[in-house]
């Protein structure tokens, strides 16, 4: 699979100019189903630094949940796929100025974005726990009295956490994920509050350790993303979405990705 550099649509944005970027809008190529048949490919954005969501594998290409779920909607289009890497704070951007048709991005649907673009049904869910060794007893907030738990400064977790917690909780705040993460395999917290993206990576790089979910700080539903415009392509994505769940094929994704950390599939609702 190639990534080129600079896409059809966005040789057509250059070949306008300065003068002409105003009118990009107006020009923008449809995104309907029936349109992206015809062209014979669909632009999804996707993220390459958020794994197991989206990443690289060991050949630099894109690789992940979100990529294995772009995959199986090309193919149920009957298209070609081309993936562009996007980043956090550049989805929006590429999506509004038509470098990708829609995002399969980890886009958590907030109130707050939906006042910019369309979300599908969610596909996934992003979900933070607070994460302990199997052996650990805690079930609740009130079982952490006295409990050493490691969180990344300022993060949701964070938040959510402060939020519940006993007075005589022991909160320790780390820098990031990456030094909160370090800081129960050493030993040094015996509890940490992270998302599931985590609990994968402790999953499968310190089984040993038999980190598990002990209960749920904050869970965060994703959507495609699309143009406000773009109302068939979020109507047929919904119902492909449906598809992949009915028949398991979300299931299968969900558990080459996450493993035994997530198992099985959260249910996916439906707005």
């Amino acid at each position: 699979m190639t990534f080129p550099s600079i896409s059809r649509r966005g040789l057509g944005a250059l070949a306008l100019g300065a003068a002409g970027a105003s009118l990009l809008p107006r020009l923008a190529l449809a995104a309907t189903p029936d349109d992206i048949k015809k062209r014979g490919r669909i632009q999804i954005g996707t993220l390459t630094d958020y794994p197991p969501f989206g990443g690289t594998d060991d050949k630099q290409n894109p690789a992940g949940y979100d990529v294995d779920v772009a995959n199986l909607l090309a193919k149920a289009l009957g298209v070609e796929l081309q993936l562009v890497p996007v980043t956090g704070p550049n989805r929006i951007p590429f999506l509004l100025t038509n470098k990708v048709d829609m995002l399969v991005a980890t886009f958590g649907i907030t109130e707050e974005r939906s006042k910019q673009v369309l979300f599908s049904n969610p596909y996934s869910a992003l979900t933070t726990y607070i994460l302990a060794p199997k052996g650990t007893q805690i079930r609740n907030a009130e079982d952490l009295k006295g409990v050493r738990v490691g969180v990344a400064r300022a993060s949701t977790q964070d938040t959510a956490l402060s939020a519940i917690a006993p007075r005589e909780t022991r909160i320790m705040r780390f820098d990031d994920d990456a030094t909160t993460t370090q800081s129960i395999i050493s030993g040094q917290t015996q509890a940490i509050g992270a998302s599931n993206t985590v609990l994968a990576q402790l999953s499968a790089g310190y089984a040993n350790l038999q980190i598990e979910p002990k209960f749920t700080l904050r869970a965060q539903a994703n959507g495609m993303a699309f143009r406000k415009q773009d109302e068939a392509l979020r109507d047929w994505s919904n119902s492909f979405i449906k598809s992949i769940v009915d028949n398991g094929e979300l299931a299968a994704i969900h558990q080459r990705w996450f493993k035994a950390a997530m198992d099985p599939l959260p249910p996916m609702p439906q707005f």
